[in-house]
């Protein structure tokens, strides 16, 4: 999962730096294209991946505030 992350993260740089490469050659219209393509893959392809691989075999009840967790932060402020 960590190298299809870094195959994908590097595939995305390098369609933003070809979107302004084809700006640079007076083709806008494509070069936003390409911008805006690698934003939407970066933001519901490469995020999601990404969180799920780091959330994977972790417990959310550790990072939520409940009622137990307030009282371990209650009681260790005490301390």
């Amino acid at each position: 999962m960590n190298t299809l992350l870094k195959i994908l993260g590097i595939l995305i740089l390098l369609a933003v730096a070809a979107g302004f490469y084809f700006r640079e050659q007076n083709e806008v219209i494509l070069g936003d294209r390409i911008i805006g393509l690698a934003v939407l893959a970066t933001s519901f392809i490469l995020l999601p991946l990404f969180l799920y691989h780091r959330w994977k075999g972790k417990k959310l009840e550790d990072y939520t505030l409940s009622d137990k967790n307030l009282k371990k932060m209650k009681d260790s402020q005490k301390d």
